[in-house]
């Protein structure tokens, strides 16, 4: 028995069976030239596999839409790097450890820069903002094109399938595709697109949908989700529990299996007069098991973007076990400190504590 024993105890979801609580958080890396995933990356989540995660999520990995990527060096998920990503789940099963991928638009994040694969053509938003009350980016999405995404989530859901993953997330977070239509200051449509709270879920059921209509019932489908947003740390799509199920609750109904509830800093109450977080309201409110994240294993708190030199190492884990024993959410995701230390799960798992690498800013230039 160890102080983090509680960790590596098992967990199904359904079909999905994981040797423990762990979860490597999506990082996006650019380390795929051309939008490959090559053979460094598939030794990349391999490693983490080896040393005791039990459910790696992969970085965000787009889907096939002409608008969907911001980079040629972030993954694809459709065409030729299909044959990249098959190496990656052999790999993580044969190091005993289960994978979903990412699927991901990014909607309004993408901008004009030389990285773009296609600088000609705008980004996608709702109503064509990238911040509520800014310049217009871009037009407003048409309904053919809104169904356009919706169709090639499902695609890249049911190539999961066929390559062998254990299930598939859909990124619905951080003012990206999904998020952009629940979000206010990004849906200001006047169609069936639009509207109140709970209006504005109509893309998101109509991807859920789409999804689990493409991969079938027994195909675990986890939708990750924030009230934060690269463009405002201090957005809301939801003030009170009440609001927050009203708007994922049909979302739920869609076909989701489970929660990644995205929060900068995971001991952070999310609504005042109790002290759970966001995986915690989600869980009960929805009925739906979760995954928490946000600064695990970090000493002190750090911004998303702003990650400085280094951050020391936390192996103060107490409240965040607690949490975990007291059914507040059900698997806990890890970024940065698995991103500096391949070894971390292994280490805690040994007690080897003092062997815990801080994160560093160098580890995000490094693939390993």
């Amino acid at each position: 028995m160890n102080a983090f024993d509680a960790l590596f105890r098992p967990f199904d979801l359904g079909p999905l069976h994981l040797r423990g609580r762990i979860v490597m958080a999506p990082m996006t890396r650019w380390k795929s030239p051309d939008q490959f995933p090559g053979p460094d990356v598939a030794a990349y989540y391999r490693r983490r596999a080896e040393n005791g995660v039990a459910l790696i999520v992969t970085e965000g990995t787009t889907i096939d839409h002409p608008t969907s990527s911001y980079s040629v060096r972030v993954p694809a998920f459709h065409g030729a790097a299909l044959d990249g990503w098959r190496r990656v789940v052999d790999g993580v099963h044969e190091a005993g450890s289960r994978i979903v991928p990412q699927i991901w638009h990014v909607g309004p994040m993408r901008h004009p820069s030389n990285d773009y694969p296609n600088r000609h053509l705008p980004n996608a938003s709702p109503s064509g903002l990238f911040r509520p009350g800014g310049k217009q980016a871009s037009a407003p999405l048409t309904r053919a094109e809104i169904k356009e995404i919706a169709d090639s989530f499902a695609r890249a859901a049911a190539d999961a399938r066929a390559l062998g993953f254990d299930g598939v997330e859909i990124h619905g977070a951080h003012g990206y595709i999904l998020d952009a239509f629940l979000w206010e200051g990004l849906n200001i449509r006047e169609d069936e697109y639009g509207g109140d709270a709970v209006a504005r879920t109509r893309f998101a059921v109509e991807v859920v949908s789409a999804v689990r209509a493409a991969v079938g019932a027994d195909f675990p489908v986890i939708l990750r989700v924030s009230q934060w947003k690269q463009q405002d740390y201090g957005a809301r799509l939801a003030e009170t529990p009440e609001m927050l199920k009203a708007i994922f609750q049909p979302i739920a109904d869609a076909g989701v299996d489970m929660f990644h509830c995205s929060q900068r800093r995971y001991w952070e109450p999310e609504f005042p007069g109790s002290d759970m977080n966001l995986a915690g309201w989600m869980r009960r409110l929805l009925g739906k098991p979760t995954i928490t994240v946000g600064s695990v294993g970090m000493a002190g708190p750090m911004s998303v973007t702003d990650v400085g030199e280094r951050a020391e190492v936390s192996t103060d884990l107490a409240p965040l076990i607690a949490r975990l024993e007291a059914g507040e959410f059900d698997l806990v995701a890890v970024g940065r400190s698995l991103l500096a230390d391949p070894e971390w799960a292994r280490k805690l798992r040994e007690g080897r504590l003092d062997q815990l690498k801080p994160f560093t800013k160098e580890a995000l230039d490094i693939l390993y």
